[in-house]
């Protein structure tokens, strides 16, 4: 029996699907130092009851859907740190129990007639993120296609083996990696996931390939169950919507960063996230015709909570 599409399964009764916040900046305030090319995939190792406190937080807020703390942790990764792979393999699948774990003890604990049952969402972080050199926010790799599909297909078969809900192609600057990406999938046949973009504008992925052709690519593969953009500034973020909305045909996933900027550079976060207020500004998302709305970097479970507030009063 065809399994059927998790994010399809919860538009269809509800008007929103609420995406978690930021699992790094959660992390550092709780004494984390994330300074490192393994990012959060380092809790894993070191105090993984983190990762599955911070999970649990985001759903008792009104979470729909945890991200797990996969965006870098990778076989190559690892191995970079001296981790085997077999090693490998067992904390890439970790990062999914975690965040199982963490929705289904939430949800003995508070079932609800009012919200869905939350999923699981395995990050596939970008190759530029295993990189850590700064290039996921450019996406000109200057690698073929065949370095892509054998770096990222070790994780998506760990993850996708693991049980996650659904895969969160997530941050992917580049039409390139989002075509192979989407070529991975198919090898997969039971397996859906959502593609989210960074962008360089309202107009243009980070690579620089127009938005409008990003959203078109993808707009007749069945396994890919959203098209969206994540870690982007607030305030270019409806009008990328627009775009997304009106070429892509797929459900609109947005879950853009706090409103601070962040320096590639210095690694630092500048800026203020105040202003109209994200939870204010994810109306216009809505409108616009977001259906999947969370946060990226900077959020907290206060912002999720008052996105659950917006979309579940």
């Amino acid at each position: 029996m065809e399994r059927k599409d998790p994010v399809k399964n919860i538009l269809e009764q509800y008007q929103t699907l609420i995406v978690d916040g930021a699992l790094a900046t959660e992390l550092e305030g709780y004494g984390c130092d994330l300074n490192d090319p393994l990012w959060s995939a380092r809790v894993l190792i070191e105090n993984a009851e983190l990762i599955y406190k911070v999970h649990k937080e985001y759903f008792l807020a009104g979470a729909d859907c945890a991200i797990t703390a996969s965006y870098q942790a990778t076989i190559d990764g690892f191995k970079q740190r001296g981790i085997q792979e077999e090693e490998g393999i067992r904390l890439i699948k970790k990062t999914v129990d975690l965040a199982k774990q963490a929705r289904d003890d939430f949800w003995n604990e508070h079932k609800s007639n009012g919200r869905p049952k939350p999923i699981v969402a395995a990050s596939v972080g970008p190759y530029g993120a295993y990189l850590a050199d700064g290039s996921e926010y450019v996406g000109n790799y200057g690698v073929d296609d065949e370095t892509l599909r054998a770096f990222h297909e070790p994780r998506i078969k760990v993850l996708i083996e693991a049980g996650a809900d659904v895969l969160a192609f997530e941050t992917i600057p580049s039409l390139q990696e989002a075509k192979v990406l989407s070529g991975l999938l198919e090898k997969f046949p039971s397996a859906y996931a959502w593609l989210s973009f960074s962008l360089k504008n309202e107009k243009e992925i980070s690579d620089g390939s127009a938005l409008k052709v990003c959203a078109e690519a993808f707009k007749e593969h069945p396994q890919i169950v959203a098209v969206g953009v994540n870690c982007a500034a607030t305030n270019v973020v409806t009008e990328a919507i627009h775009t997304l909305h009106h070429y892509s045909g797929k459900p609109i996933i947005v879950y853009p960063n706090s409103g601070e900027m962040y320096d590639a550079e210095t690694k630092t976060w500048h800026g203020s996230s105040t202003g109209k207020g994200f939870h204010e500004e994810s109306k216009d998302w809505y409108e616009a015709g977001a259906r999947l709305i969370g946060g990226c970097c900077r959020t907290s479970p206060q912002h999720i909570k008052e996105l659950a507030h917006t979309f579940r009063a």
